[in-house]
């Protein structure tokens, strides 16, 4: 007890001091200009890349979860991918002047960033939020998951090095090293802080939410893929197995279940199987729903991200050593039905409908029981199907003939690179969308008058009289310039001038 409670205080501490000392280092972090910016984000990312197979095993070994070599893809992803995304991104002085509409804008950083990551990716996480957020002239402070500890303060610790080797001020960027929840509370408390970014589990994102500042909450999905009887069907089959085998299925944008047009379905099974999935037998699927999830349906976090040969170990049944995941047949969504919940692990659900319309109504009811607003995958070659799947279901990011676990974090799409997957009102978020830099970057906008105030405004209320001489119209005076006429370039002279002396 004395032990927990000494950790407690040192947590809190170290929170408090990691968030002065970002202050500190933003306000000089301020004045960086572009050039600066980037130099230092890409070395940092660069940095990030080269270690990618270091910080892929340690995190593997640090949580047991996932395998290492696809940790690395992900660092990998996080590092070079989400750099290209932005480095071309204005984030200082002026970004953008509209000069029909007479309006200049400006790039203004939130201020210090709370950044709550996750065990089930821990460091691919880190990359991308320090990443992003110096980008924007963020300061950052990671509050890790505990179990995931070590990894993440490696990560950032070869960041931060190659960072400030460019010139980055010391303290922008930290992990916190003595991590329990009221160190994290106290984090997100601090009045040094100016916005949370917490992605994890549904509690960790409530609690986010609850703190009183700006906060973006990204939590679970329960994502359901829809295999058309119009799709490729070999493709498919091998783009879900090898999708929910990735990394063990701990990115909350994995299938999580099947949802099989009835043409079709017997030929997905034995394409499936050809790429590894085992069909468990009736005994199997509750074994296997007893020791995925607790009474309350939580998950067991010792489940997480193992492979089918430990899952089955865990359980008390066998299963064959080619097996790389599990599949399970469903008829029912709900708490009577276990695994029609989210699996961040190799399980996966198997149900049949018959047309499109049917395989709607089943990919909804699976979407609101867990992961409103995350994401859905549809294999389809029929395009009146997949443009009526992305209009009808309650999902921000519909991956098509793709792998669900690649394609809603933009490595097999186009959709924004990320490891920040927002859910948008329906999940409890304020965004709908793959975060990045521009989610943590203001603007401030500078708008010439381009409309008179109407006569009427200038009327006097009642009882207040007129001056000697007062008129409705302005005094006569010099014309107004148009934008077309500003030199541009010296007004951001001079805005940065008055900016550097706040």
């Amino acid at each position: 007890m004395i032990d927990n409670y000494d950790l407690d205080l040192r947590s809190m501490q170290e929170a408090r001091r990691l968030a002065m000392a970002a202050r500190e280092a933003q306000r000089a972090f301020f004045h960086a200009s572009q050039a600066e910016v980037d130099r230092i984000v890409e070395a940092m990312a660069q940095a990030a890349y080269e270690n990618a197979a270091h910080l892929g095993r340690l995190a593997q070994q640090e949580t047991g979860y996932g395998v290492a070599l696809h940790k690395k893809i992900k660092n990998e992803f996080a590092a070079r991918k989400v750099w290209e995304s932005i480095k071309d991104v204005k984030t200082v002085g002026l970004v953008r002047e509209d000069r029909a509409n007479k309006i200049l804008e400006f790039a203004w950083p939130v201020g210090v960033i709370a950044a709550l990551t996750p065990s089930t990716n821990p460091t691919s996480t880190v990359i991308f939020k320090v990443l992003i957020a110096v980008k924007a002239r963020n300061g950052i402070v990671i509050a890790p998951h505990p179990s995931a500890k070590n990894s993440s303060l490696e990560a950032l610790r070869i960041m931060a090095q190659a960072g400030e080797a460019a010139g980055m001020p010391s303290g922008l960027i930290s992990c916190m090293t003595n991590v329990s929840l009221p160190g994290t509370q106290e984090l997100m408390r601090h009045w040094a802080v100016d916005m949370i970014l917490a992605t994890g589990g549904s509690g960790m994102v409530k609690a986010a939410h609850s703190v009183g500042k700006p906060a973006i909450g990204v939590g679970p999905g329960n994502a359901p893929v829809w295999v058309d009887r119009s799709a490729d069907v070999k493709k498919a089959a091998w783009d879900i197995v090898n999708s929910k085998a990735f990394d063990n299925s701990v990115i909350c944008a994995t299938e999580q279940s099947v949802i099989a047009d009835r043409p079709i379905a017997a030929a997905l099974r034995a394409e499936m199987e050809k790429n590894g999935a085992y069909w468990v037998n009736e005994a199997e699927k509750e074994a296997l729903a007893r020791t995925l999830f607790k009474p309350n349906g939580a998950i067991d976090a010792r489940t997480v991200g193992k492979t089918p040969q430990q899952l089955a170990k865990l359980a008390g049944i066998d299963v064959p050593p080619w097996a790389r995941i599990l599949v399970a047949d469903l008829d029912k969504v709900g708490p009577e039905e276990p695994l029609s919940r989210e699996k961040l692990t190799t399980v996966l659900g198997f149900y049949v409908e018959d047309g499109w319309h049917a395989g709607c109504e089943r990919a909804i009811q699976l979407i609101k029981f867990g992961g409103e607003g995350h994401s859905m995958v549809v294999h389809a070659r029929d395009e009146e199907v997949i443009r009526a799947f992305g209009a009808e279901k309650p999902v921000f990011r519909l991956s098509i003939n793709t792998w669900g676990t690649l394609g809603a974090i933009g490595a097999t799409t186009n959709l924004t690179p990320s490891m920040t997957l927002a859910p948008g009102g329906l999940g409890g978020a304020v965004l709908a969308d793959n975060i990045s830099v521009q989610h943590l970057l203001n603007i401030k906008r500078v708008a010439y008058e381009t409309t008179p105030p109407p006569p009427e405004a200038t009327t006097l209320a009642p009882g207040v009289q007129p001056l000697p001489g007062q008129t409705s119209t302005p005094a006569p005076g010099p014309a107004p310039s148009s934008l077309t006429d500003v030199d541009i370039e010296a007004i951001v002279r001079r805005v940065l001038q008055e900016l550097g002396r706040g």
